[in-house]
């Protein structure tokens, strides 16, 4: 478990570092992507693209392993439809996403270098999970 918890931890810091090296803990950064009729930034589009490429490319290697290198099992969903649940769950996080700029990731990497932004909306967001846990349990 612990070797588990260290890959985590440093696959957590190279995001986070991707993440603000190229500018994407700026919730600004983010909206002006998401104003397409206004002053539209693609630098989100070029960032997403990057990681696109990048795993297109790495999963193609990763996958022929038996297993991952700190697990016993890969964890890929085996979900194949489109319900209510994805729909309503991806309508929510682009609606927070439009209204704060930030995404779990970056807002994570935004308490790192004290965003107040990232202060507010970390809080938030895990009350929001917390709330989600406890009404998926009834």
């Amino acid at each position: 478990m612990t070797r588990f918890l260290w890959a985590a931890l440093i696959a957590g810091v190279l995001f986070g570092v991707g993440l603000a090296m190229s500018g994407m803990t700026d919730p600004q950064r983010v909206l002006g992507f998401l104003d397409i009729f206004g002053d539209f930034d693609p630098a989100l589009l070029l960032v997403l693209g990057g990681a696109i490429a990048v795993t297109a490319i790495a999963f193609r290697f990763v996958l022929r392993r038996p297993a991952p290198v700190f697990s016993d099992t890969f964890q890929i969903s085996q979900l194949r439809g489109v319900d209510r649940q994805l729909l309503g769950g991806a309508a929510l996080f682009g609606i927070g996403w439009g209204i704060a700029g930030y995404c779990p990731g970056p807002a994570l990497a935004g308490l790192g270098v004290l965003s107040r932004e990232a202060l507010w909306f970390v809080p938030a967001m895990v009350a929001g999970a917390l709330i989600h846990h406890a009404v998926a349990r009834v």
